[in-house]
């Protein structure tokens, strides 16, 4: 028999799952790391706490599966993107690592967006936005606010990296991280040193880890400290991955041109195979190489989906269960009765990238309910998708639609994306799609698939699929244009307010 491991780095916790050739998993655990938030828009974790709940995950894993250590054939790690790592010559960790969520670098962000150097042009043709989230902005914070500390750091970089040289001793960076949110473009010109030296930032360069992988290519064999401490085999190949959920897309077999993954959660992600490279006001991307080979991915996101639904929850319905408000809200027709949410509760990533822009419940009369409302916020995350879609336009129109995370739950929030979309979703087999897609791509680094399409076709499974009401559909086009207008109406109240 032989076996996969993904593990799958997470905000909250790290989860190992392990995975046969089939894709169907045998066994999982999961551990738990805490952040901490020292200030206002700092978020901090402690990476040895990563490599700790890493041990105790492959091992509750491999133990929940009942299988041998000599029996895995190769382990991938997807992390959370943009959670920076500043380390000393020895590997050791030099101050906590700034998360993803960590935002304390919005200052260096819009110097960043405001060098107009080309290598911004991958998101939304050089229109922006630059997110205090990544990884230029978070160094550019370090060097200005931690200058001893900056110069001390022999290597600034990743959880990905990280957790890949303390499991193989190698320092390596990942493609996939370093084209969605470092600026890097494997096809015109590599690394943005230009940006860098805009930014008095050159230093940079030498800090980063001096070798590149792609998503799926072998970094080197595990350690055998790293092989002790994992309960694992020394000599295990070890396989490059990616930011979670660039790497859930091989997980949901999105693999060929036109196709696109919906992972729903706290927030939207929206991540298609383009059939060419392309940028425009409102598009993230296009990314050439970033998850397969020889293919660009187009992005659009949603900031504030699932955690606009949690919001309502826990203020205005705590006593009412998910099941009672989703049962009340489907005997309610499409449109709430004049009820209309934007959903920018934390402002608009994709197509408007504005982040001052704020949510809003329009239409309201005595007559609406908490169902009511509940109804009305999925309708309007789901207009808010739609925008995306149609907003990538001719670049890219989805033929297929896989969905996975926290909507999938809901028969109801799943009903009304393929209503307005006016388009079939897919669920597949195995919810975690990270873990599953690190197992596709230890098997292609182990050499049992040819290439990655090719293990996800062999590994990924649809289980159902959700068709669209065209009824319903043709309803929620009538709907669409208010929607659309809303923004606009509420950006110029904002603005003469």
């Amino acid at each position: 028999m032989a076996y996969l491991i993904g593990v799958d780095g997470g905000t909250e916790s790290i989860r190992a799952i392990v995975f046969d050739l089939e894709g169907r998993p045998k066994g999982a655990h999961a551990s738990a790391y805490p952040t901490q938030f020292p200030k206002p828009s700092w978020a901090e974790q402690n990476p040895e706490d990563w490599w700790r709940g890493m041990g105790e995950a492959v091992r509750g894993a491999v133990s929940a599966a009942g299988i041998s250590a000599k029996d895995v054939l190769a382990l991938c790690v997807d992390t959370t993107c943009c959670s920076v790592v500043a380390v000393d010559a020895d590997g050791t960790p030099l101050r906590p690592a700034m998360i993803w969520m960590d935002v304390r670098s919005a200052a260096e962000a819009a110097d960043v967006a405001a060098s107009g150097d080309p290598a911004l042009r991958i998101n939304s043709d050089g229109s922006g936005p630059v997110s205090a989230e990544w990884m230029v902005p978070k160094s550019l914070w370090m060097k200005r606010n931690q200058p001893e500390l900056f110069q001390r750091a022999a290597h600034i970089c990743e959880y990905q990296d990280y957790i890949n040289w303390r499991l193989t001793g190698r320092w390596v960076a990942s493609l996939n991280n370093m084209s969605v949110r470092w600026h890097y473009q494997s096809r015109e010109g590599g690394l943005p040193l230009s940006l860098l030296e805009a930014l008095e930032l050159e230093e940079l360069e030498q800090k980063w880890p001096p070798v590149v992988v792609r998503p799926g290519d072998v970094i080197d064999t595990l350690a055998k400290a790293a092989a002790d401490h994992l309960g694992l085999k020394a000599g295990t190949p070890v396989v490059q991955g990616g930011a979670d959920a660039f790497i859930g897309v091989i997980g949901l077999g999105v693999t060929e041109p036109g196709e696109m993954a919906l992972i729903t959660g706290s927030s939207h992600l929206h991540l298609g195979i383009a059939a060419k490279p392309v940028h425009g006001p409102g598009i993230w991307g296009t990314y050439m190489d970033a998850v397969y080979p020889d293919k660009p991915v187009i992005e659009g996101g949603q900031t504030s989906t699932g955690s606009v639904i949690a919001w309502f929850k826990r203020h205005f319905a705590p006593s009412t269960s998910f099941d009672a408000l989703n049962e009340e809200a489907a005997k309610i027709e499409p449109g709430c009765e004049g009820l209309l949410v934007l959903d920018h509760f934390q402002g608009n990533r994709t197509p408007y990238t504005d982040a001052l822009s704020r949510g809003a419940i329009t239409g309201l009369t005595l007559k609406h309910t908490p169902a009511h409302v509940y109804r009305a916020i999925i309708e309007g995350i789901c207009l808010g998708t739609k925008l995306i879609v149609e907003n990538f336009g001719a670049a890219f129109t989805p033929k297929r639609i896989v969905v996975a995370g926290g909507a999938t739950h809901s028969p109801l929030w799943l009903q009304i994306h393929a209503d307005t979309i006016g388009a079939p979703l897919e669920l597949t087999e195995v919810s975690d799609a990270p873990a599953l897609g690190c197992a596709i791509l230890a098997a292609h680094g182990a050499g049992r698939f040819r290439t990655i399409e090719e293990g996800a076709k062999a590994m990924v499974r649809t289980a159902r699929t959700i068709e669209p009401n065209t009824a319903n559909t043709r309803r929620y086009d009538s709907f669409y244009s208010r929607y659309r207008e809303l923004y606009a109406a509420l950006k110029k109240v904002r603005e003469t307010t």
